[in-house]
């Protein structure tokens, strides 16, 4: 049998637990593509050329 807890956690307690995994401030990277050098965030499509993983995804 799994673990049970013994008391209801406060809104408060959950809420302080929940705030480690909101949105952090990520470093922008450069796009790889020559052509472009657009500031994009990491592991994301280019909005600027459409780019990821030097494979063409987005039509633009």
């Amino acid at each position: 049998m799994a673990p049970l807890p013994k008391k209801k956690s406060s809104r408060k307690r959950k809420k302080d637990r929940a705030s480690h995994f909101g949105i952090k401030n990520v470093p922008l990277t450069k796009c790889k593509q020559p052509s472009c050098g657009a500031y994009i965030v990491p592991h994301a499509v280019c909005p600027e050329c459409g780019m990821y993983k030097e494979r063409q995804v987005l039509d633009i």
